[in-house]
């Protein structure tokens, strides 16, 4: 089997072992690469060459660009991010939607106008914790949607009637009747 070895300072773990501050000491950029039985094994580093692995590492995280933005200007608080459990789960008090759920939803090929209330929430997770089946995150995520559009279309897109309330009928005479 080959390996790619990433310096050009190579010794044996015995020789390592022997003196181990000289050999990376007089390693060619206070690298070492450690062979065991002719196969490379790992790297011995130097501390100030580790120490410059990893300012090169944060800088290569940083973003490219020199522009900041102020955060003064913008209001909107940080999302943490929300535990997804992994596999399959059963339905929980607490579950939420994914931050970009009308966009998949769109993906899905169901269109909603606006995210889901509490109420449509609280409806939707309290009848899944009641049938108690498992599914995925993303599925679940898929059935709020499919339970949203049904729900909405239902009604034409109006708020449902409240069923408690009582009708005032109107005092007005309609054309063409006598009073």
């Amino acid at each position: 089997m080959s390996s790619r070895i990433l310096t050009s300072s190579v010794i044996g773990i015995d020789a390592l072992l022997r003196d181990p501050e000289g050999v990376i000491k007089n390693a060619d950029s206070g690298a070492v690469a450690v062979f065991v039985n002719n196969a490379p094994a790992f790297y011995a580093v130097s501390p100030s060459r580790l120490e410059q692995l990893l300012e090169l590492e944060a800088r290569l995280a940083r973003p490219g660009s020199d522009i900041t933005l102020d955060g003064q200007f913008f209001d909107e608080p940080e999302a943490a991010p929300i535990a997804v459990p992994m596999g399959k789960f059963p339905m929980y008090a607490g579950w939420q939607p994914d931050a970009d759920f009308q966009r998949m939803a769109a993906l899905w090929g169901i269109a909603l106008t606006q995210p889901a209330t509490p109420e449509e929430l609280a409806s939707f997770t309290a009848y899944w914790q009641a049938e108690g089946k498992v599914f995925h995150h993303v599925q679940w995520q898929q059935k709020l949607a499919r339970s949203l559009q049904i729900g909405r279309a239902s009604n034409g897109g109006q708020p449902k009637r409240d069923l408690n309330s009582l009708s005032e009928p109107d005092s007005q005479i309609p054309p063409g009747f006598r009073g």
